[in-house]
């Protein structure tokens, strides 16, 4: 008989209809001790979780899949992913749970960051100073989330990417592509989106960035699809977007100065380019998001 597998937010509460946070953080043995030190194998819908586990020892369990937990560990769980843990009585550490619609990027997004978080994983901390250095920034994200100290949004987000994007490199033993000639399009494609960081505001179009690359705008679309399914100027589009949307939520500029500062000339336009990227406006999206965050 297929057993039922429960779907929560946060382990053992009711799921609501809507999310009323982009993270959340606890330490592990606050809600393990709950439950025997066990926590049954359950799924989060909408929600991307990270374990920091700095001390103890337990299994990770993924379905069918158990893992041995030896810290220092990070541990990675993408939304519907059916997952439980057992936990020894020292264990020590925290338990962030994201929105996976607030991460820089999503799990399954076609990217080597993407794929990687697209499958639980359990990634050692020890076995580099990167490692280190992804079990600090964890130690820290969960200090801050702790304190809930003024301007901490954006120091959370930036060590959610840190971490992520560090565990990825260190759980790339075996590297999906290592053709020379797809390496030498995801070098051309690191040095374009490093362009499209410095010019984004200039609003400059693929065009401008081929030429900077030596390339076509033709080859630069099909590279830039190659390695991020996503066109040149989507990938332009995108940037301008994530700008917009943390100017809305993280400041409190007017949509129209925010607009400005992102280098539109007319506001209407800005409006409609958010529209036609988000589905909302700039007002409804900063409401809803601000919404979530309590502010």
């Amino acid at each position: 008989m297929k057993r039922h597998i429960p779907t929560y937010e946060l382990y053992g509460e009711e799921t609501r209809e809507r999310p009323d946070f982009w993270l959340h953080c606890e330490t592990i043995p606050s809600r393990s001790s709950l439950h025997h030190w066990e926590i049954g194998l359950h799924r989060h819908e909408s929600f991307f979780q990270i374990l920091y586990i700095g001390d103890g020892s337990g299994d990770a369990v993924f379905g069918d899949t158990v893992h041995a937990i030896r810290p220092p560990v990070m541990i990675t769980v993408p939304p519907a992913t059916s997952h439980g843990f057992r936990f020894s009585r020292d264990i020590d550490g925290f338990v962030f749970t994201v929105l996976a619609s607030n991460l820089r990027v999503s799990p399954g997004e076609r990217s080597r960051l993407g794929a990687w978080m697209a499958a639980p994983r359990v990634t050692r901390l020890d076995t580099n100073e990167d490692g280190r250095y992804v079990a600090l920034t964890l130690a820290r994200l969960g200090a801050e989330w702790q304190a809930n100290r003024s301007h901490r949004t954006d120091l959370l987000d930036a060590y959610l990417t840190s971490a992520l994007t560090l565990s990825a490199r260190l759980g790339e033993a075996h590297p999906v592509k290592d053709d020379a000639a797809d390496t030498q399009d995801e070098r051309r494609v690191e040095h374009f989106l490093g362009l499209v960081q410095q010019h984004h505001r200039a609003h400059k179009p693929a065009a401008f960035y081929a030429r900077e690359l030596g390339l076509s705008p033709t080859h630069l679309n099909r590279i830039a699809r190659s390695v991020t399914g996503q066109s040149a100027h989507e990938i332009i589009a995108r940037k301008l977007t994530d700008e917009a949307r943390r100017e809305l939520v993280f400041t409190r500029g007017s949509v129209q100065e925010i607009s400005f500062r992102l280098g539109f000339a007319d506001p209407a336009y800005f409006s409609r380019f958010f529209l036609r990227q988000t589905g909302m406006t700039p007002r409804a999206w900063r409401l809803a998001e601000r919404t979530k965050l309590g502010a």
